[in-house]
C-alpha cells in the first residue's frame, strides 16, 4: 500500500482551527500518513507543526501569485488537500484549479458582517462549499449553512479540543490569592478581546454583580483589539474585573473558580466550555450555534445579549452551591461523550479513503 499524502492548509491560522491542525498532523502521521502543513511562518513558530513530524511548507497570509503559486506547489503531489477555515479554502480552491487532487474543507466558525461585508461573505462561503468534495463542519448549523451555500456533501465533524497532559497544576487558592479573590467568588472568561466575544454584555453583568456580598471577581484572560475601550469603562464604571491578556494556565484559571462564563454571540465547539465541563467547573454560556448541542443540559444557557438574564444565572449559581456541584458532575458526564483526538483523526482518514479510493493506511 502506498504512502497517503495529504496537505493540511491554514490561513490565517485561529487558535481553533491552528490547535486542531497540529492534533490530526500527530495523528495522522503516527498512523503512517505522510503530511505536509502549509501555513504562515509565524504560525508554525507558535505550533510547531515540524514537531509532530509533519513538513512545513511557509505560506504568507497575503494572496499575491507568489503566494498561490507556492500553495499549488506543494499541494499538486497530494493525494488529498485539507482546509481549515473559510479564507484557506478560497485560497486553495483557487490554488487547485485544473489539479485533480480531492479537496476536503473543515468549517471550524463561521463569519459575520454587515451590509457589504456580509454579502462578501456569502460568496466566499459558497466558493469554498462548492469548490470542496467534502465539507466538514464542527456544529449543526455550520452543516445546514454549507448545504446552503452549494456544498454536495457536508457532514458533522466535531472537533476534539487537544486535552492537556494532565490536570491543571498549582492551588486553586494560590492562584485566587494571586488575582485577588480570596474571600470572594471568582468568575473567569476566557476569549480574544474582540467584538463577538459579547464583553461589552459581561460588563453590563458584573455591573450588577457590584451588589452582591461579597461582590464577585471577573477575570478575563485573553488580548485583542478591544482591551482599551473595555478598560475604559471597567475603570470608569470601577467594575470589579480585571482584563488578564493572553495567558498559558487557562486551565489553572478555571480550576479555581466558581463559575465561568461564555457570552459569545456565536460559537461552535468552545475550547472554554468544553475546558470548563472536563474540569467541572460550573458554566453559563449563551445558546448559540453549537453551544447547546456541546453542552447538552451540562450547563446553564442564556440569550446573547442578555445581560439581565446572564448575571441572574451568575448569581443563582454563585448562591447555591448544591446546583454548582450538579453541574460540576453533569459537565463531567457530558465530557465523556466527545470524540477523542484520535476519534476526529479517524474520521478524517476515513473521508480520506473515500475519496481516494482507499489508497492510505487504516486507522490504528
Amino acid at each position: 500500500m502506498t504512502q497517503l499524502r495529504t496537505v493540511q492548509v491554514l490561513g490565517g491560522g485561529s487558535a481553533g482551527s491552528s490547535a486542531h491542525v497540529r492534533s490530526l498532523a500527530a495523528g495522522l502521521v503516527a498512523r503512517g500518513v505522510r503530511v505536509t502543513v502549509c501555513a504562515p511562518a509565524d504560525v508554525d513558530r507558535a505550533y510547531d507543526y515540524r514537531g509532530t513530524g509533519a513538513r512545513f511548507a511557509p505560506v504568507p497570509r497575503r494572496s499575491d501569485p507568489l503566494t498561490m503559486g507556492a500553495l499549488r506547489a506543494a499541494c499538486a503531489g497530494a493525494d488529498v488537500v485539507h482546509a481549515h477555515g473559510l479564507h484557506a479554502a478560497v485560497r486553495t480552491c483557487l490554488a487547485l484549479g485544473g489539479l485533480p487532487v480531492p479537496l476536503v474543507v473543515t468549517w471550524h466558525t463561521r463569519g459575520s458582517g454587515d451590509g457589504g461585508r456580509d454579502r462578501l461573505l456569502r460568496l466566499l462561503e459558497r466558493r469554498a462549499a462548492r469548490g470542496a468534495d467534502v465539507v466538514l463542519a464542527t456544529c449543526s448549523e455550520l452543516v445546514d449553512r454549507a448545504r446552503a451555500r452549494g456544498a454536495r456533501d457536508a457532514r458533522l465533524a466535531p472537533v476534539a479540543a487537544p486535552r492537556a497532559a494532565g490536570p491543571p497544576g498549582g492551588r486553586p487558592d494560590k492562584t485566587r490569592a494571586e488575582l485577588g479573590s480570596t474571600g470572594r467568588p471568582l468568575i473567569v472568561a476566557v476569549g480574544s478581546l474582540d467584538a463577538h466575544r459579547g464583553y461589552g454584555t459581561l460588563l453590563d453583568a458584573a455591573r450588577r454583580w457590584r451588589a452582591l456580598d461579597p461582590a464577585p471577581l471577573l477575570v478575563v484572560a485573553g488580548e485583542g483589539p478591544l482591551r482599551a475601550a473595555l478598560q475604559g469603562r471597567i475603570a470608569r464604571e470601577d467594575l470589579p474585573v480585571l482584563l488578564l491578556g493572553g495567558r498559558d494556565d487557562v486551565p489553572e484559571l478555571l480550576a479555581a473558580a466558581d463559575v465561568a462564563v461564555l457570552p459569545s454571540r456565536w460559537e461552535a465547539r468552545s475550547v472554554l466550555a468544553q475546558e470548563a465541563l472536563r474540569l467541572g467547573v460550573p458554566l453559563v454560556a449563551t445558546a448559540v450555534g453549537g453551544v447547546p448541542e456541546l453542552v447538552g443540559p451540562a450547563a446553564e444557557l442564556v440569550p446573547y445579549g442578555d445581560a439581565e438574564a446572564l448575571a441572574d444565572a451568575v448569581a443563582g449559581l454563585l448562591a447555591d452551591p448544591a446546583r454548582r456541584g450538579e453541574l460540576a458532575r453533569a459537565g463531567r458526564a457530558q465530557a465523556d461523550g466527545w470524540p477523542t483526538e484520535d476519534d476526529t483523526v479517524a474520521q478524517v482518514l476515513s473521508v480520506y479513503d473515500e475519496l481516494t479510493g482507499g489508497a492510505g493506511p487504516l486507522p490504528l
